[in-house]
This record gives C-alpha cells, structure tokens and sequence, in this order.
C-alpha cells in the first residue's frame, strides 16, 4: 500500500441528562419492573447512564456526532473543509432518509465530504475505522471522519430489567489522516467477522421494511431491542478474547506488549472475564461504562477519547480496540497512538 492511517484527533459527546440507577429503578418500577441500584451494579457495574432529549435538537444523534467530530477536528488541528469522507456508525440513525453521515455532513458544513452509514451495532467503529483506513491506503482520501453515535434510548422497553439497565446515548469521532507506510504511529492491522446465524441474540423486531411499526406492534414493544442476555455474555467473552488475540498475534506481539486495552463497554462482567482470560491486569483497561452505559458504536472511541485526554494514553502507545456487536458482528484494531 503506498500509504498508513493513523488516527490524529478524537472527540466525545453526551446527552446532560444524567440517569442513575436509582432514578432508572424509579422509572421502571412506574411500569411494573422491578429493580435497584444493587441489583444492576453487582450484574453489569453501571451506575449511571445519559439519555437524550428528543426534543431538543442539540441532543439528537447527529447533532452528538457533530459535536464529537468538532472535538476531534480540533485536536487534529483541521477544520471541516479538510475532510474528505465521513463515516457513521450507527443502528439508532436520525432518519432512515437520509443517512445520519449525511445530517452530519451538512451540520458541520463539510462540503468537500462524501457521507456515509454503516451498521455494525455495537462493532461499527471498528468496522468504520477499518474502511476508513482502507481508502486512506489506497490513496482515494487523505482525511476521513470516523464516527461512532447513538441515540438508543428511544429503543429500550423499560418493562424488561435485563436490558432497560444497559444503555446509554453518546458518540465518538476520530479524524483519520495519512501517514508514511512504515510510519511507528499508525493503524497496524484490523480484523474483522459475522455470524448472522445468531441475529437472534439480539435484534429490534420492528421499524424496518420487514414488519413496520403499526400501533398494535408499537404497544407489544415490538420496536424496542430485545437480547438473548446468557448467551450474549459468553458470546462476547469468547470472540472479545479470540479476537485480541488475532490482533496481537499477527503483528508478532504479546499481552505484555499492550499498553492499553479498550473493548466495547457492553458490561462490566464482561470486560473482567474477557481480562481474566487474556491475563490481562485491568488497570490496563480504559472503561467508561459505569459512568455512561453501554452507548453500542461510541463506546470504543469514547472511551479511547478519554483516555487521551485525561492522559493515560500516551504518544507511542501500543492501542488494542475490541468490539462485539449484534448481527453478530465481531473486530479488533491494533494500533501505535
């Protein structure tokens, strides 16, 4: 390839509306499920989550990737008319028409940008960073728009504990740009896989083309996410670990050679099975899903963002992302920060 990728800015966003487990507990009991702060701490280690306000513009999906990407612009030292493509990752978009990339787009005021979703759910950062990284190599773009952003709040049925507790709203954005090929600091490899056969572990039943939502389907929660939580879990621990271990494996390295590692925020149990396997101490591991959820395609970049920003990920950083997402969809990217 004639050239490298390597991520120069990162940026976060989120909702004001700061949810605890308490006031959630309070929200779903009014509907007749039953939980507490204890509950959900000792099965998933969130304490808090932020939900957007559909009625405030400045919360919507794309207004939270804008304000992510203008973090990320601004530590890369570019404005928006230096961008050349924009990527979004996302399963909860604005509008089905037009794609949130392209409300992205426009909002920012990237007018050089061609714009784009894609949907990978909770694996669709590293899905876009990869594609990204593939058209920078190729030379067809200098500087690409990586956003992972999420509005799933309106998604989840607050009358079943065993997701309402998860998720949260948020987004991440990272500004891609070129480097030399043999360049230190770069994207060193990315790997990815599905397996639609296990699209029911967790799926929305309604609001696309196959079963719209009628109000008979809305009030049955037709529309809202529903998840296999078991087998989720050791789905996730197993590919989360196998995929680590590819990563570090094809660039001739060890657990010991990480800096830090940043899987999908999807629960805390996870991440520490997944950490026991790898033998991988967990102050190695940024998390940020006690404090926001599971945010699907923003919590590896913003977690990664505040990594960067609070410190901890320094210049030269051997970088591990990790995600796993329904479809199922799976991806790692080793990268030197």
């Amino acid at each position: 390839m004639e050239y490298a990728a390597r991520i120069t800015g990162i940026g976060s966003a989120f909702p004001k509306n700061r949810v605890t487990n308490d006031q959630l507990s309070q929200k779903m009991e009014a509907l007749g499920a039953k939980t507490d702060d204890q509950w959900i701490r000792e099965r998933t280690g969130i304490r808090e989550r932020r939900f957007s306000d559909k009625n405030a513009p400045q919360e919507h999906n794309s207004s939270l990737a804008y304000k992510a990407a203008d973090k990320a612009l601004e530590m890369a030292g570019k404005t928006p008319d230096d961008v050349d493509q924009i990527i979004c990752a996302t399963c909860t978009p604005d509008t089905l028409i037009p794609s949130t990339a392209c409300w992205i787009q426009h909002k920012m005021n990237a007018r050089r940008a061609w714009a784009v979703d894609i949907n990978a759910a909770c694996s669709g950062f590293i899905y876009g960073l990869s594609m990204g990284e593939q058209y920078i190599k190729t030379g067809k773009v200098k500087l690409t728009l990586v956003v992972g952003s999420e509005v799933l709040s309106p998604f989840i049925n607050f009358t079943d504990r065993n997701i309402s507790i998860l998720f949260g709203d948020g987004a991440g954005a990272a500004v891609v740009e070129r480097t030399a090929p043999d360049a230190s600091r770069r994207i060193l490899s990315s790997h990815m896989l599905s397996d639609g056969s296990l699209w029911e572990l967790f799926y929305i039943p309604a609001g696309g083309s196959k079963l719209e939502v009628t109000p008979e389907r809305y009030h049955q929660n037709l529309n809202k996410m529903t998840m296999s939580g078991k087998e989720i879990f050791k789905v996730a621990v197993r590919t989360l670990t196998s995929f680590a271990k590819t990563a570090l494996d094809e660039n001739g390295m060890t657990i010991s050679d990480l800096d830090w590692f940043i899987p999908h925020q999807a629960n805390l149990r996870i991440i520490e099975a997944v950490a026991a396997r790898l033998k991988l101490p967990m102050e190695k591991i940024i998390i940020n899903v006690d404090r926001y959820g599971n945010t699907s395609a923003a919590t590896v970049p913003t977690a990664l963002d505040e990594g960067v920003r609070d410190g901890r990920v320094k210049k030269g950083d051997l970088v591990l992302l990790d995600a796993f997402g329904a479809g199922l969809t799976y991806g790692s990217i080793l990268l030197r920060w």
